[in-house]
């Protein structure tokens, strides 16, 4: 290829703030699952319990997985899957509406938070992903398959 001639391969330009908040964010998950751990006794290697925190970390975690917050491990590039992000945000809008009431302030705080969060993220990285592709550096879908 000479130096005249475009590079016609896909390129995505990740804008690193988001990534900072998506990591300060995972890390925070994490936490809370540490210590959800630890006030179940549960031992290492030993599944954590099964609770309502639990629960909405791993729907929180998938989320931030499919805006870009890990790397593909064979391509080291940043896979983006808005569709899948979407979908576990959703589920836990739905699981904030189906247990209104049912909560406790700090289980209601939690879940309302994550997903405050999680949208503002989806609005960055789907705005990045269009400007990207408006500019013709970006594929129209990232396909992490």
């Amino acid at each position: 290829m000479s130096d005249n001639e475009p590079d016609s391969t896909p390129k995505i330009i990740v804008d690193t703030d988001w990534k900072a908040e998506a990591q300060a964010e995972k890390q925070r998950l994490a936490k809370k699952a540490e210590e959800a751990e630890a006030k179940a006794g549960g031992k290492s290697g030993e599944l954590p319990q099964a609770n309502f925190q639990m629960l909405v970390g791993t729907l929180a975690s998938q989320a931030v997985m499919g805006l870009g917050a890990v790397r593909d491990p064979k391509t080291g590039g940043v896979v983006v899957d808005l569709e899948a992000a979407r979908f576990a945000i959703d589920l836990l809008a739905v699981i904030e509406d189906k247990t209104k009431g049912n909560l406790t302030d700090e289980e209601t705080k939690e879940v309302s938070q994550a997903l405050a969060e999680l949208r503002a993220r989806f609005v960055q990285v789907s705005d990045a992903v269009k400007t990207q592709v408006a500019a013709g550096v970006a594929p129209p879908v990232v396909d992490p398959g």
